[in-house]
């Protein structure tokens, strides 16, 4: 008897500390929207946790190429029309976005060497 007390309270110690330990990963959507080469404020950097699904929405008032470091994902946006990243948040850091490839006059921002924004992967 007291053997399966034992079982049982160990059982149940385990599945609270499982359950506390292991968040539920989100899907998450960002719309980003570039004009003359860069993106609002509000915009330049976003926080996800490691494990995310995490989907950005882009459109742009020119054709270029965006170019996420890190997880080297690269994807060509039309002026006018969304295109969208997706990817999971498997590794943790702080990620830059750049534009790559980009069309004459594109933009003021990648001027000066900035990022046009980054992702910041906290651990879960």
């Amino acid at each position: 008897m007291l053997r399966l007390v034992v079982a049982r309270s160990t059982l149940a110690l385990l599945l609270i500390l499982t359950g506390s330990a292991v968040a539920a990963a989100a899907e998450l959507t960002f719309d980003i929207r570039i004009e003359h080469g860069s993106v609002a404020d509000t915009m330049r950097l976003m926080r996800v946790q490691q494990g995310d699904g995490v989907m950005l929405r882009w459109t742009s008032d020119r054709a270029l190429v965006v170019h996420l470091h890190g997880y080297d994902i690269e994807k060509h946006i039309a002026a006018g029309g969304v295109t969208e990243m997706k990817f999971t948040a498997y590794a943790t850091g702080r990620f830059p976005i750049e534009i790559h490839g980009q069309g004459a006059g594109a933009g003021d921002a990648a001027r000066d060497g900035a990022p046009l924004a980054i992702i910041e992967v906290y651990p879960r």
